[in-house]
Parts: structure tokens; sequence; C-alpha cells
């Protein structure tokens, strides 16, 4: 079958694409470690599909906590004549749905409105699992003279990536000769492929001052106080040290953002003893997150002395970048000719704060390429993802096969 024929069923598998995208959104594939019973009947749902491949495995990673829980990761490949995989990898887990109140719909059903599926998972990361399938499901009957066609997907995604991308990486699921393609961050028409992601450290600063009566504050040590007074010292003082901006990134800027607070007392008329907050803080590669927990515990360390509250600088998670992949090599310049033949226009390459798992394949010297359309509603109530920008990115993706593998 020519291409034209396949981009053509593409176009046509609307109904399909909905059977499958519901199908996959009615079957909860939630964290063990956010409360739910994982992705092992999402991963049994989606065998079904993965039928036609020359290789399907199944990789079940243990739960740490509970042994008894398995954490699944699915990979299939059509073996080609040249060395190499081009893989597109998506996530079958999901974030919990939140306020079921907000909602207009069930999170986990897959409710059809017009051209927008709604349900949770749909665009994070469902999108790609579908819109992969689709691309890869016509070319199983072509012969590949070039690169062998790669789908994985996988588990964990949400949380740490500990069962999921990272236990492949270390099982040597891969080879040197692969590239990856992770539609897990999009823009409006496929504008952009993301190259490159800072780096994330996330801090936790724990305050313990002194208790006492609202009417007596000389008696107390006001942890609240001294805390809203750390966070916008905090924020001076990480801008002065880190000013650097690169216009590759969106922002530009690294950025350092208090979060997450604990709460402090129950009735008004109490200082509060002890409290703690959280930063996000997203790094230019060029900077160190050693640096940034460093320069946290000087300013930690010099509010201590001036207030006799206790401040400890705790790490709670940390990625760093892997670099930036590489944008001239013919998988790159494919990709983006693929976009251009599909969507009408050239994609800009760009890197952002967010983290993907692109970066662990870069980190393990591989390029990886993060491209896909629309992108906004992900872990918010109401997710949704547009039926036709599945239909897009799985003609973009037929079309990459097709020349990097088919042709």
């Amino acid at each position: 079958m020519a291409l034209n024929g396949i981009l053509e069923k593409i176009g046509a598998s609307r109904e399909d694409i909905i059977r499958m995208m519901c199908g996959m959104t009615a079957i909860p594939s939630i964290s063990p470690a956010a409360g739910g019973t994982g992705e092992a009947a999402r991963a049994d749902f989606l065998m079904d599909y993965l039928k036609g491949f020359d290789i399907v495995e199944r990789i079940d990673i243990p739960y740490g906590p509970d042994p008894s829980i398995m954490r699944p990761n699915l990979l299939a490949r059509k073996i080609g004549k040249k060395k190499g995989t081009v893989w597109i990898m998506a996530h079958i887990d999901t974030v919990p749905a939140g306020d079921l109140d907000a909602w207009d719909t069930d999170p986990f059903e897959g409710v059809v409105k017009g051209d927008r599926i709604y349900g949770r998972g749909t665009e994070d990361n469902g999108q790609t699992v579908v819109s992969s399938y689709f691309a890869t499901r016509d070319l199983l009957g072509e012969e590949l003279n070039g690169m062998s066609i790669g789908l994985v997907w996988v588990a964990d995604e949400e949380m740490a990536s500990v069962y999921g991308v990272e236990a492949l990486i270390a099982r040597g699921c891969f080879s040197e000769d692969d590239v990856f393609i992770v539609p897990d961050w999009g823009s409006p028409e496929g504008k952009y492929i993301e190259v490159s992601e800072k780096s994330l450290i996330w801090l936790n600063f724990s305050i313990i001052g002194k208790s006492g009566h609202g009417s007596t504050p000389d008696r107390a040590v006001n942890s609240l106080k001294i805390g809203a007074a750390l966070i916008g010292d905090l924020g001076d003082v990480f801008r002065e040290r880190f000013p650097l901006e690169d216009p590759m990134y969106t922002p530009s800027k690294s950025t350092f953002e208090p979060t997450r607070a604990d709460m402090t007392v129950l009735n008004v008329n109490t200082i509060p003893g002890s409290w703690s907050f959280s930063m996000d803080c997203r790094i230019l590669p060029c900077y160190s997150p050693d640096d940034v927990l460093e320069v946290a515990k000087q300013v930690a360390e010099r509010y201590s002395k001036e207030t006799g509250a206790e401040i400890e600088v705790t790490e709670i998670q940390r990625h760093v970048s892997g670099g930036c992949s590489s944008t001239e090599g013919y998988v790159f310049d494919t990709l983006r000719e693929s976009v251009k033949e599909v969507m009408g226009h050239v994609p800009e390459t760009i890197g952002i704060g967010g983290a993907t798992c692109a970066n662990f394949f870069r980190l393990a010297g591989h390029d990886a390429y993060v491209w896909e359309t629309g992108g906004g509603t992900l872990h918010g109530p109401n997710e949704y993802v547009e039926i036709q920008n599945i239909i897009n990115d799985a003609k973009v993706f037929a079309t990459m096969f097709w020349k990097l593998c088919v042709r």
C-alpha cells in the first residue's frame, strides 16, 4: 500500500479511534502510590492491539511496597533490515481524577462530545497510545527496508518512572542505534519539537519555632511569619544567583516557585510553632541542582541565626537535564519534514521546564524528541483530547515511519 493510502485509512478511522480511547479510559490506571491498583488491567486491554508485530514483550516489574502488584510495560517491534529502532513511547498510567464534583462527565467513562473525548488520561497520555497504534496499524504488512518500527507503552510515568522507563533502560531493552519519539508534551498544531528539558529539584523547608498566644508574640517564634519572609527572600536570592536566560527554553529563565504548604493551626489566636513549605525549581542545564540546594541551605541558615528557629532543608526529588538531542541528524530532519507534509508548517525547536521520559533516554545517550499536537487540559477536571489531533499525530508518525523504516 502506498503512503497516501495509509494516510487515507487513518483519516477514516474516527470510530475505531473512539472505540479504543473509550475502552482504555474506562479502565482506571492509577499508581498504587497514588491510591490506585496500577496499570495491569489496562495493559491486558492494550495487548490485543499489538497483534501483528514481529516481537511483543510484556515486562512486569514488581511494585516495591507490595510485590504482588505488577507494573506492566509493553514493547512491540516490527523488524527492519537496518540497525536501530524508531520507538514511539507513551505511558499508560494516569493521575487520579481529583474532585469529582468538578467534572461534567464520569472521568472513567470516555464521553464523546463533538470532536472531543472527555475522560481522565485521554490527553495525558492516551492521545499518544492511540495515535501510535493507528500510525503503525497499516504498516505492519509492509516490508521494512530501513530501521525497525517500535512501540513502547510504559507504567509509572506520573510518579517517578522507577517501574517504567528507568527499569527498561536498566534492563538493556534498547540499543545504541535506537531513537525515540516521546509525545508527552504538545503545542497547538504541533508547532514545536521539544529537544531539551531543564533540570528539576524539589525542596522542602521545615521551620520549627515556638508556639504561643496571638496576644503575646514576643513570647513565641512564629514559624509562619518566618516562612513567609523566607519564601520572598529565597526568590530574590535564587534570581540573583541564577540569572542567565536561554531563549530556546520557555520560560527562558530558571524558575523557583513556592508550591505546597502545610496547615498551621485551627484557631486564629494561636501563633504556629511549626510550619513547612515546598518549592519547585526548574533550572537551566548550565546550572547544577547541587548549587541550588546549597544556596537554599545558606539562606535557611541565615534565617535560623536571625530568628532562633530551626530550619531544615531537604530534597524531595531531582532530575538532571540530559542535554539537548541532535537537531542535525536524519531522524530529526525526517520528523520535521513529516510534520511539514501533514500539518503544513515547519516546527521550531524548543526546550521546556517540564519533565518527560525523553530526558531518561537523553541521559542514557540517546536522541529523543517530544512532539504532538494540542496540549492544555492534562491533570485537570474535564480533561479531553481532540479526535482530529489524534488523527493528525498518527498521520505524522506514519509518514515518519514510512520514510525511516519502509522506504
